[in-house]
């Protein structure tokens, strides 16, 4: 830890105070309220400032972490060594025509607003999601019936080498929850929707009834990282978890939601370590009564926590 942070001392001097904050707790940047401290929690606020950071952690060798709203991620409780990157202040949000650009900072919920507003359909779905616009491109989020594969036309990155680089669609490689963003480790800093004309009243009436499937559904009066499997095929990941009978399993603060099978909430002050220790416990249920592999949708990074060494 300590070692990143003294490598890092010259950033203070190429950035704004305020800027890097040392061994920030992440718990406060995660829906989860989990998670270990960073080294240095770095809020850009341009894009040359972001460029600056990673040319410095290229040039010498400091891992960089993207943490974008902290809604489908799980951080480890041991933290993240390095640079962890917050591109929260970039949140810029503009329509032309049939056309809105949004920098990645902002939220998806924000720009399916800032959509409706100006009379654009296309970005309903993503009316209910709660991570950022870069944090969609990366998973190719999407719901009821809607992705971001199906309005992205263009994003600009920098490189892991701090190269600017615009990406038009062809080139996304999107898949299911999969994108060419987190395979090639580009750091997303706009995108360019193409949407189409609409009528606001019957866009706004969309997005209430999926505001309504979603409050009834999930259980949104708990911490968590939404839902934490991926579909398997011709399958419903809640499904088959409600089926093992598993809702309502608890380790430590970690617990099965009783409300959406598919969910696991923090309902006591769970660390990151009961949250994964429950989500392995239902993986492997899940496998022993139904032979069906659960992948996670969530993502974990950082560190476990390191045990104290015993006399």
């Amino acid at each position: 830890m300590k070692r990143y942070i003294e490598v890092c001392k010259p950033l203070w001097t190429l950035l704004p105070e305020g800027t890097i904050h040392e061994n920030e707790r992440l718990c406060k940047h995660t829906y989860t309220q989990m998670g270990g401290a960073a080294d240095l929690f770095i809020t850009p606020q341009s894009y040359e400032e972001t460029q600056t950071v990673l040319k410095f952690a290229h040039e010498h060798r400091v891992p960089v972490t993207l943490l974008g709203n902290g809604s489908n991620v799980i951080v480890k409780d041991g933290g993240i060594r390095g640079i962890t990157l917050s591109l929260k202040k970039l949140n810029t949000i503009t329509c032309t025509g049939a056309e809105l650009v949004a920098q990645t900072g902002a939220t998806i919920i924000e720009a399916s607003r800032r959509a409706r507003d100006a009379g654009l359909t296309g970005l309903e779905f993503a009316c209910g999601i709660p991570g950022t616009v870069g944090g969609a491109f990366y998973m190719n989020a999407g719901a009821y019936g809607g992705q971001i594969a199906d309005v992205l036309e263009s994003v600009l990155v920098l490189t892991e080498q701090g190269e600017f680089k615009t990406l038009s669609k062809e080139e996304f490689d999107f898949d299911y929850r999969k994108s060419v963003f987190s395979a090639k480790r580009y750091i997303a800093l706009e995108g360019t929707f193409r949407l189409q004309t609409g009528d606001k009243a019957q866009i706004q009436a969309k997005m209430d009834e999926l505001t309504i499937a979603r409050e009834t559904k999930q259980p949104l009066e708990y911490p968590s990282c939404g839902s934490v499997f991926k579909r398997p095929p011709g399958m419903f990941a809640g499904k088959l978890i409600q089926d093992s009978g598993l809702q309502g399993t608890r380790i430590g603060g970690a617990e099965v939601s009783k409300k959406h099978a598919g969910f696991i909430v923090n309902v006591d002050n769970a660390t990151a370590t009961e949250y994964m220790s429950l989500v392995r416990h239902v993986q492997q249920t899940v496998k022993d009564k139904f032979g069906v592999e659960l992948e996670t949708e969530v993502i974990t990074i950082g560190e476990d926590l390191e045990e104290p060494v015993s006399d």
